[in-house]
């Protein structure tokens, strides 16, 4: 009965340790993928290529013409071609050439001439805030400080 819980923990410690070996392995196997010309994303988030693989560093083009070196473990993934082209470039292989829809559908539902009447309407309906004529020519009163307007 003192024995079962003993052996309990070290098998869930035998499994903890067997699936962190499985993790490094899968790591160095995706790391194996790198060669030139290569996309890669680093454990922070940058997007690269790799230009050169050396034994424990590799070099990367972050920009164009601009090389830093970096540590293989600094590799998150390694990405395919179309997926880095997608994230990169905003090239998307599988888009199709089909018209975007505009998010007011109104645009869609009208023919040519009722759009011109509606827009010679709306400038009917524009209301004037100029000051009209009459008014601006009409002679001011002078008033004096103290003199109010009343009746």
């Amino acid at each position: 009965m003192t024995l079962l819980p003993f052996i309990v923990l070290i098998g869930a410690m035998f499994l903890m340790t067997r699936s962190a070996k499985n993790k490094q392995r899968q790591a160095a196997q995706m790391r194996d993928q790198m060669g030139p010309g290569t996309g890669v994303r680093t454990i922070g988030g940058m997007y690269a290529t790799v230009k050169e693989v050396h034994e424990d560093t590799v070099l990367l083009e972050v920009a164009p013409g601009v090389h830093a070196f970096y540590a293989k473990n600094a590799v998150g993934a390694v990405l395919e071609d179309a997926e880095y082209n997608r994230i990169v470039h905003g090239i998307d292989p599988d888009a199709d050439d089909t018209p975007v829809v505009p998010d007011d559908a109104s645009s869609l539902t009208e023919a040519e001439g009722e759009t011109a009447d509606a827009e010679a309407a709306d400038e009917d309906k524009k209301t004037d805030l100029t000051k009209p004529a009459a008014a601006a020519d009409a002679p001011k009163e002078d008033k004096r400080d103290g003199d109010t307007d009343a009746k």
